[in-house]
């Protein structure tokens, strides 16, 4: 549960008193004015931080004036983008974001947790193939320990993210590539690479796939905007294309598309090795060098030090590590067809 405001002020006046610092000039500082500022910064939108306060935007607004008057400047200018900060708001931001941080932890830090007692439910945040690769791995590593413990998966991406996680509607994420938030805490726990996946009985060719085999074939695309991947931007550098015939948004959904079809799907290896496992499919690597990309657990940087959290956090990079591993040293020990063109080439 989150500190109410007046938990914030009763903790700020203890703060002030054993600093000595006069209460009364403090107490003419609306803290109200800080939450508004807060949501106006990461929504960049007076309108989606009135709605997100469960304010009208006239109150959203004036409390935003009232901050301008007592900051002695305009934070915030409306540009045809959103409500821009200036240079000063921008500076302001990252205090106070750290600063409500610290007070969330100052406040929860003597919290205890055990798993074989404690009753809780975490939500998780995951796209759906680090869902399909970490997520039953989690869920034995937690149903062992923590009796009392229950986990709801949440499907979330690196566009989406962060609204989730400033929401408060995921405790914790894991996902692909880097996030550059003050009030966010990044945890590097592994890299992904790519792997192919197809069924081997409905190809007209034999594996490991040739690059020639691999654009000669139709292709099925896993794509959050169901436009082009990793595998367009690699082939574009080797002045060639692809022909995909189906895109789709979930990972879980390629074996249905995949099985007794004359096609090939590129997949991070993870989610291609646990997909090998739930159909009659083969995982073969990429004819072409795509690289590997890092993946984080993001969690809000106000519960570092929750040991609940902590607990949790242990448990995913355990899983992460295991799944990460096996599907990387899977796709290391698969033999690679000899006509593989690298990005360089």
């Amino acid at each position: 549960m989150r500190p109410s405001l007046l938990c914030w002020k009763v903790f700020i006046k203890q703060i002030i008193q054993k600093m000595k610092i006069n209460v009364v000039d403090i107490r003419k500082l609306d803290l109200n004015l800080s939450v508004v500022f807060l949501a106006v910064w990461q929504e960049r939108s007076v309108t989606k931080a009135a709605s997100r306060l469960a304010l009208s935007q006239a109150a959203t607004s004036a409390a935003l004036a009232r901050l301008r008057e007592t900051c002695g400047d305009a934070l915030f200018v409306r540009t045809r983008g959103g409500m821009e900060p200036t240079p000063r708001a921008s500076a302001m931001a990252e205090q106070l974001e750290s600063g409500v941080a610290h007070l969330w932890h100052v406040l929860t830090q003597h919290q205890t947790f055990d798993p074989a007692t404690t009753v809780r439910s975490f939500s998780i945040g995951m796209s759906d193939d680090f869902e399909l690769a970490i997520g039953p791995g989690l869920s034995r590593l937690v149903r062992d320990e923590g009796g009392q413990v229950s986990l709801i998966f949440r499907q979330t991406n690196r566009h989406t993210v962060e609204q989730m996680l400033n929401d408060r509607e995921i405790d914790l994420a894991v996902v692909s590539g880097t996030v550059r938030r003050a009030w966010i805490t990044q945890e590097h726990i592994g890299d992904a690479g790519y792997a192919c996946l197809v069924d081997p009985e409905a190809l007209d060719c034999p594996l490991p796939l040739t690059v020639e085999d691999y654009l000669r074939l139709p292709h099925l695309l896993v794509s959050y905007s169901g436009r082009s991947g990793i595998v367009d931007i690699a082939l574009n550098a080797l002045g060639k294309r692809r022909v995909v015939h189906t895109a789709l948004t979930h990972f879980s959904a390629v074996p249905a598309f995949l099985t007794g079809v004359r096609a090939v799907v590129t997949l991070p290896s993870h989610a291609a090795t646990a997909l090998e496992r739930m159909a009659a499919l083969a995982v073969c690597p990429v004819p072409l060098d795509l690289g590997e990309y890092p993946v984080q657990l993001l969690s809000r940087r106000d519960g570092d030090g929750d040991p609940a959290l902590e607990w949790l956090k242990e448990k995913i990079r355990a899983a992460s590590v295991s799944a990460l591993d096996v599907a990387g040293a899977e796709a290391d020990s698969r033999p690679l067809a000899e006509s593989r063109p690298t990005l360089a080439g």
